[in-house]
Parts: C-alpha cells; structure tokens; sequence
C-alpha cells in the first residue's frame, strides 16, 4: 500500500485592510505631539514650586509614569540588540571582510562628524558667549564635585567595552559591551559549518527578533503617556521661567544644533543621496521620543525599527545604531565643547584658542564613554573642567537649563545615528537592495501607529 503524500499546506491569507475610524484614524506620532502639548500645560499650571509653597499636588507625581515607560524601553533592548546583530552578521554567509568593512567605515564617518560637531559648538560659543554676564555661585557643592572623580579615561572606556560578564551587561543595559560580546558570538557562530546547530541558532535569534519587534509596538501604544508625563515632569521641575535666566545659553545650543543639522548632516544626506523627505518621516516619530524623554534609549528600537522601514538592511541597522551611541553622539559632543568654554567666559578666564582646541580634542577621547556613565554629559564636563582648572561651580549654573539641553542634545544624537545607518547602506550599495523586508517593516509600523487610542 503506497504511503499517502502529506496534506498541502496553506497559509492563512491575511485579513482584508480595515481603513481606521474616529479616534483610530489618528496616528502614534500625532498622538504623541498632542501629548506633548499636554504635559508643557500640566508641568506649567502644577509646578513644584506650588507645592512647594502652599502644599498639595504637582506634575512631578507624575514620574511614575514616564519611569515605566522608560523601564518597559530598557527592557528590550538588550534581545532586541543581540538578536538582529546575531542574524546580521552570522546569517550572511563566512563574509567577515564585510563586517570588517563596515566597522573601519563607520569609525571613519563616526569620527568626522563627531569633529565637525565641536567645530560648531567651539565657533558658536565664542561668537554669541553666552558666558558673559553670567555669575557663578561661590561653592560648586559636594554633588557637583564629586562628579569630576568619576571621569572616565580613554584607557579606561577601552576596558568598559570588553564585559566580563554578558549577564552583567544585560542587567546594567551596558550597550557597547553588549555590542562587543555580540559581535564576537556572531562571528563565532559564522564560522560553524553548516549544520543543524548553525540553523537553530540563526532561526531561534531571527524568531525573538522578530517578537521583540512586536513587542516595540506594544510599547509603543503606551509611549503618549509615559511621554506626556515626562515632559509635564521637566516644565514642572525646572519651570518655564528658568528659561528667562539663561535663555542666551539655552538658545545658543539650540541654535548651533540647528547649524549643525543643516550645515553638517544635510549635506551629509545629500552627498550620499539620501531621499530627504522619507528620512524625514522615518526619524520623526523616534525624534519626539528622544525629545520629550531626553533618552536615546527610550528611541533606539523605534529608530531601528523606522530605519529598516527605510531600506537599510538589518545587519547594517543592527551594528550602526548601537555602535553609534557611543561613538557618534553629536549632540553631546557639541554640548560639551559649547558648556565648557561658556564655564571659562562666566569666570571671566581668558582662554586662548589652542588651550580651546585642546579642551576640544580632550573631549573628544573622553566623550567615547560618555553612554558607559550615569548623568554622563554632566560627568564628562566635570572632569574637562578641572583639568583646565576651570571652576566646577559652572555646572550648577547649567544645571537649571540642563534638562531642556538634554532634550535637545538627544534628539540630535537620534539624528545622527539614523542618518549614519542610512550612510553606511548607502556606501556599502545596499540602501533599498531588500525591498520585500522594508515594506514588511512600513507595513508593521503602519500598523502600530494605530494601536496607541486603542489600548
């Protein structure tokens, strides 16, 4: 009797489209701007000082909130991250002269922008010198002070990247040292032979891949929230009237961040030709996240979900993106070069442009640690300041305005880390090789655009 042939199977053919109605029709990053809107209104009618004065309640209670929607964010990144470098790098093939490639090339493009980054923030702060007229408290604070025993080495950041424990990496959300144990698993795991280990291992990272990309969608439908009570947090603690104190500051960073997007990554896209008005729809939604949270954590799987969306592969996305907050912080790094100098202009230190250019290469080592440490922009400049003998009672001056820089400077920092893998696709010649896999994603994201008013 010949044995019957196994039944065909058939995939289930999706459902049909159903255009969205009333609420559903707007989208998560609408949502999100119009809480955005919400929070600046709640932080500035319930400010701590109220409460302060006459007791009661204020937008500040509303940390808990944006606390948890940092929390569910922290915890995906590392499977997120491990997974896709895992398959990226490991599910291409023994190739690992194009890894080699891509790492040399995005080092190159990492250390270029990051330098034309203090050449802004440097050009800028000694033409406005927002410094000037500004006075320093005498004492600097223990708080303060003990930021500047906690700046890292060059020598030591080189150590930080290597994890002696992959779990401890993982607890602390150590990013470059996941990266770094990551790259080496994967390049182990490419030079298996063929075989059923090989498969299951690249089929089980692809599998939790792809859950932790819906997972980012579900994050994603409580992002409105958690984002409209940090926003209502930062109005509420530092109040829009800190703005009047140290607008010169404030808007000189701001402006230079603007000259740099248009100066330097501008023509950066248009040099790699880079389709201008699509990345501009890619990073909007990831830009108001790191925005309004001031974390690039809190961005970096929507980004890298927006940018495989956009047509850059998966395992240039997946290298790129968290290589690149550590390396490639440009908004950081222009704040530091711009806070540093506007330190010496408030004491009325005269300091000339090469002891400026030396602070500035400084930086520039020691801003590569700069995601490894808590309050880490704050950390870094500390310890700029007291090797040039500069007064650390500076940064409690910036202090007051540092929350509304942060937001700035993290935003830029998305930018650019999006534009790098948009970059790094191009100069490799595969930006949109994989058309099927980028409509896949658009369409995911289409998707959970929607599913913030309906949770």
């Amino acid at each position: 009797m010949a044995a019957s042939s196994p039944p065909h199977y058939t995939p289930l053919a999706p459902p049909p489209a159903v255009k969205p109605r009333g609420l559903r029709r707007v989208t998560l990053t609408q949502w999100i701007m119009l809480s955005l809107v919400v929070g600046v209104i709640v932080g500035a009618l319930f400010p701590d000082a109220q409460r302060a004065q006459h007791g009661g309640w204020s937008a500040s209670d509303l940390r808990v909130l944006a606390t948890v929607f940092i929390r569910m964010i922290k915890s995906l990144i590392v499977p997120l991250i491990a997974s896709t470098l895992i398959v990226g790098i490991a599910g291409h093939g023994d190739d690992m002269k194009k890894v080699g490639r891509l790492a040399f090339r995005s080092i190159v493009y990492f250390e270029i922008v990051t330098t034309l980054a203090l050449v802004v923030g440097l050009t800028a702060v000694n033409l406005v010198r927002p410094g000037e007229g500004v006075t320093l408290p005498t004492e600097a604070g223990s708080d303060i002070t003990s930021l500047a025993t906690k700046t890292p080495t060059f020598s030591g950041v080189i150590e930080h990247t290597v994890p002696q424990s992959f779990f401890e990496a993982a607890s602390a959300n150590e990013v470059l040292q996941i990266v770094f144990f990551t790259i080496l698993f994967a390049v182990a795991l490419a030079k298996l032979p063929a075989g059923r280990p090989k498969t299951f291992m690249l089929e089980l990272c692809e599998s939790v891949s792809q859950i932790m990309f819906k997972f980012v969608g579900l994050v994603m439908a409580y992002a409105p929230i958690g984002i409209g009570a940090a926003i209502a947090v930062t109005v509420a603690k530092s109040g829009l009237g800190v703005l009047l104190n140290l607008a010169q500051l404030v808007g000189t960073l701001y402006g230079a961040l603007i000259v740099f997007l248009l100066g330097v990554l501008l023509p950066v896209a248009l040099v790699f030709r880079i389709p201008l008005s699509r990345f501009v729809r890619a990073v909007r939604e990831p830009f108001l996240i790191a925005f309004s949270t001031a974390s690039s954590e809190a961005a970096l799987p929507r980004a890298m979900q927006a940018m495989e969306a956009f047509g850059v592969p998966k395992r240039i996305v997946a290298f790129v993106m968290p290589t690149g907050y550590s390396f490639n912080l440009d908004g950081s790094t222009l704040y530091l070069a711009l806070a540093s100098v506007f330190v010496a202009q408030a004491a009325h230190i005269d300091m000339p442009l090469g002891t400026q250019i030396l602070m500035m290469l400084t930086l520039m080592l020691t801003s590569k640690g700069v995601a490894a440490v808590p309050r880490a922009s704050l950390v870094i400049l500390s310890g700029a300041l007291t090797q040039f003998n500069l007064p650390l009672a500076g940064i409690a001056v910036i202090l007051g305005v540092d929350a509304l820089m942060d937001m700035a400077r993290t935003s830029v920092n998305l930018v650019g880390n999006c534009l790098a893998t948009a970059v790094m696709a191009r100069w490799e010649g595969e930006l949109g090789t994989d058309p099927a896999h980028a409509v896949e994603r658009a369409a995911e994201i289409e998707r959970q655009e929607h599913m913030a008013p309906t949770m």
